[in-house]
């Protein structure tokens, strides 16, 4: 089995504006979960933020032997994920899945896309 149940992104932000078409060129925070066991992942999501209480947690379910790319910016409940501030997440699952953190930032017309692996705890 691949994979740890937690893991962390001590690095979150949102774009508050975009450039380009959307939805395509829309600047947004994405994790991309991949969950290779034979059983479907319930996978919970906590924000964490400077200046206030966290948040979350967010849930959702990825299904066995699968991938899911989950836009923060599709997040909202229980409530929308906000934009133009910073924040961290832990993701949690009751199975391992592997993460990895992904940002589209558009808000100049020269584009910056960069993804890095999250960080894997002890589980």
């Amino acid at each position: 089995m691949i994979g740890k149940q937690r893991w962390a992104i001590p690095e979150g932000y949102i774009p508050a504006g975009s450039t380009g078409p959307a939805p395509e060129m829309t600047s947004h925070e994405t994790i991309c979960i991949l969950n290779a066991s034979e059983r479907d992942a319930d996978v919970e999501i906590t924000l964490y933020f400077s200046d206030r209480d966290p948040v979350g947690p967010y849930r959702l379910t990825v299904r066995a032997e699968r991938t899911e790319h989950v836009q923060f910016n599709d997040l909202d409940d229980p409530e929308e994920v906000p934009r133009g501030t910073g924040f961290a997440s832990v993701i949690e699952s009751d199975v391992p899945i592997v993460c990895q953190h992904t940002r589209l930032d558009s808000r100049q017309a020269e584009n910056a896309l960069l993804s890095t692996m999250a960080y894997a705890g002890d589980s």
